[in-house]
């Protein structure tokens, strides 16, 4: 299995701007360039929040978004396709997840041998992964090696092989990762959760399929969910590094000029979590995992940054967070402890982790949810508000634009959300006038409901 297959299998559910950079083999000589990237050329990155973003569109109406950085001989691309594992045919769990795994596996002339060899000789490194609602796909390359990298990337983009014995090989090993969950308690958990959340929605199903499923796809299912899933009416792109506007958009075409127009997707129906329920997978464990789900907030919701700002404070920065002072603080109950905002195209939710001794779950537990009913209870303080949002607006090029292909996926997240090329320049002003007053409704708003609760360890009430 190669590292790419590899990288693609690590599916994640969050959204586009955290989904960041699983990267797939980097070949020696990009490995000694990113490092001395990272310390030489990296400061100028990170100051870079009022970059220029450029809307390039090529002749055959291929539309990105281009930051041109020239101080490293580097090239980042991060394009996405609407659908995803949510678009998988009943009876043919995993297929996004499986066809993810195969697109670097083999392309147009290219077997899977030859395919890795000349992306080793271009000195690039390539990525698929599919997620609840998209399929993404990265590459990064030495700017004097692109014409090559992107070539290769034209082939695996569209005329990915899907050879039976690679469609066997990979299809077996993902079969391997299944059994092997099926011993792993979170892995359970997370089986049992999705289906306590999400009921029969698409969401409550396993990204990566079953035995039974990945068993009966075949070659023809992949190549027709390719056909499907990439078509140019929903695709995203941004690029981020050492080329011009020019050169990009006939890279652009090259890409994704030949794609079909539309993209023929299933409808996804949206969906509210399931609240109030307790999900418990108990094994002899010294250490319970907790993990409760409240309602969340759409980014297209006015409520947005209210709730941002309620999640900071509850739970979203380690060292200024109610949580974090109330549970490992003053207590000592856990290592980590936080929250966070879980956003996907057809549910949101807020969700708070921890991880404790489990002979004091119990009462991690109750502090956690007593947390969290004062929060909704009396809201914010004036101070707490001013904290975070100098954190939240602070933060954000850090977490966000520190390297081109950090500021590729958060591009990429703004177009998925629609939220227009000025959007950096805008975002702190909009934070700025959020009040309190709006904060402490929308805690109340979310918090105030009765959460689902997940835990994974002793029964709760067994280790006192």
């Amino acid at each position: 299995m190669t590292n790419q297959s590899r990288a693609a299998f690590a599916c994640s559910l969050a959204s586009p701007l955290e989904k960041e950079g699983r990267a797939a083999r980097v070949p020696m000589t990009l490995a000694i360039l990113l490092l001395t990237v990272y310390f030489l050329v990296l400061p100028a990155l990170t100051a870079h929040a009022a970059m220029n973003i450029q809307e390039v569109k090529s002749e055959k109406g291929i539309t990105a978004w281009l930051v041109e950085d020239h101080t490293a001989p580097i090239v980042a691309i991060r394009f996405v396709f609407a659908g995803g594992t949510s678009q998988d045919p009943v009876g043919k769990e995993g297929l996004a997840y499986l066809m993810s795994a195969l697109l670097a596996e083999g392309a147009g002339d290219l077997d899977n041998d030859a395919f890795q060899t000349k992306l080793d000789d271009a000195g690039a490194e390539m990525s698929f992964n599919a997620y609840r609602d998209s399929i993404d796909g990265s590459m990064r390359m030495l700017s004097e090696q692109k014409d090559a990298a992107f070539d290769l990337l034209a082939l695996a983009v569209n005329k990915p092989r899907f050879d039976l014995a690679a469609v066997d090989r990979v299809g077996s090993q993902i079969i391997s990762g299944i059994i092997a969950n099926e011993r792993d308690p979170e892995a359970i958990a997370e089986r049992k959760w999705r289906r306590a959340l999400y009921g029969t929605h698409p969401y409550s199903r396993p990204d990566e399929g079953t035995k039974v499923s990945l068993a009966g796809i075949t070659p023809a299912d992949l190549g027709a969910f390719h056909k499907a899933t990439f078509a140019r009416d929903g695709l995203h792109v941004v690029v981020v590094g050492d080329i011009d506007a020019k050169t990009l958009g006939d890279k652009l075409d090259r890409l994704f000029g030949e794609l079909r127009e539309k993209q023929t997707l299933s409808p996804v129906a949206d969906v509210a979590a399931g609240l109030g329920q307790q999900v418990e997978v108990n094994y002899d464990l010294p250490q319970t995992s907790l993990q409760l789900v409240y309602p969340g907030v759409a980014r297209s919701d006015p409520r947005f940054f209210a709730a941002v700002l309620t999640n900071e404070i509850l739970g979203g920065s380690y060292f200024t967070s109610r949580l974090y002072e109330e549970v490992r603080e003053k207590r000592g109950l856990a290592y980590g402890v936080g929250s966070y905002l879980a956003e996907n195209e057809h549910s949101d939710e807020l969700v708070i982790t921890t991880a404790t001794r489990s002979d004091r779950a119990n009462e991690t537990l109750s502090i956690v949810r007593r947390v969290v009913k004062d929060l909704a209870e009396t809201g914010p303080t004036e101070a707490e508000l001013e904290a975070g949002k100098k954190h939240v607006i602070g933060a954000f090029a850090i977490d966000n634009l520190h390297s081109s292909s950090s500021i590729a996926a958060t591009l990429v997240g703004l177009q998925l959300d629609n939220l227009g090329i000025d959007y950096i320049q805008r975002r702190a002003a909009i934070i700025d006038q959020v009040t309190l007053d709006q904060v402490k409704a929308t805690a109340k708003e979310l918090l105030s409901a009765e959460p689902s609760i997940r835990v994974v360890g002793p029964p709760l009430g067994g280790k006192e």
